[in-house]
């Protein structure tokens, strides 16, 4: 279980990263730029996705290994 969180947490720390290069350099990779209904709140969803990172590496954190 403590893997599978870190692997959910790496996943939502790139997609974040990714949305605010994004928005700040024009370059069209991520997930969050592909869902129309985000459209306009880009920056409030990667920001929200790299806060959903650390929450994730923080109960990976507090797993037992194993």
């Amino acid at each position: 279980m403590k893997q599978f969180l870190e692997i959910l947490g790496v996943v939502a720390l790139v997609q974040g990263v990714a949305g605010l290069v994004n928005e700040f350099t024009d370059w069209d990779w991520g997930l969050v730029q592909g869902l129309d209904f985000l459209d306009g709140f880009e920056i409030y969803a990667s920001v929200a996705l790299l806060v959903l990172a650390f929450a994730l590496f923080a109960a990976a954190e507090s797993r037992k290994s194993g």
